[in-house]
């Protein structure tokens, strides 16, 4: 039996795009991510996008739009923020409230999940839910390896320390399937 049941994967820097929010229609995957998010589900663990998306809120994008796009990439259900930082909302990263409500809705085991992103907000509602932290240095991740490597993160920021660290999305996933045992 597998130990993994979910991967919660960021949007924007870690299954494609770039640093910057870019909208559906125009947001490209990164080279073989189809084919890693395939290899998971192909060995039944559940994947689910985990992502803020404060554009909804300013009325830039619809959640539906968000949704649909992710469920053609592969992923099995979106969990999204749609609002803005002022909104103090329990559900925005650096929260675990998606996660929450995933493990709630899904049955699952948050300390049997793992979170791939290329943010420290990524990391933090992680390691605040108990999963397996992966970051990855696409999007935003070399900035936040660099912060990290360089101890410029601090009070409960500076506690986190990701399970793993990878150069993309590919090869945190093909590390998660090495680590079940699964080549």
């Amino acid at each position: 039996m597998l130990y993994i049941q979910a991967v919660f994967i960021d949007r924007d820097g870690t299954l494609g795009g770039s640093d910057k929010v870019i909208y559906p229609g125009d947001f490209k995957l990164f080279a073989g991510v189809k084919e890693s998010i395939k290899l998971l589900k192909t060995n039944n663990i559940l994947v689910y996008s985990f992502t803020n998306q404060p554009g909804i809120a300013k009325g830039e994008a619809a959640l539906g739009q968000f949704e649909e796009e992710l469920k053609y990439f592969g992923l099995d259900k979106a969990y999204i923020c749609p609002h803005s930082h002022e909104e103090s909302c329990t559900c925005r990263k650096p929260s675990p409230g998606m996660l929450k409500r995933a493990a709630f809705e899904n049955n699952l085991e948050l300390n049997r999940c793992a979170v791939i992103g290329d943010r420290w907000t990524d990391m933090l509602a992680a390691d605040e839910a108990g999963c397996i932290k992966i970051l990855v240095k696409t999007g935003s991740g070399q900035e936040a390896y660099d912060k990290y490597i360089n101890k410029q993160y601090y009070g409960r920021w500076g506690e986190i320390q990701p399970d793993f660290i990878a150069s993309d999305l590919n090869e945190a996933i093909h590390w998660l399937m090495e680590k079940e045992g699964i080549k």
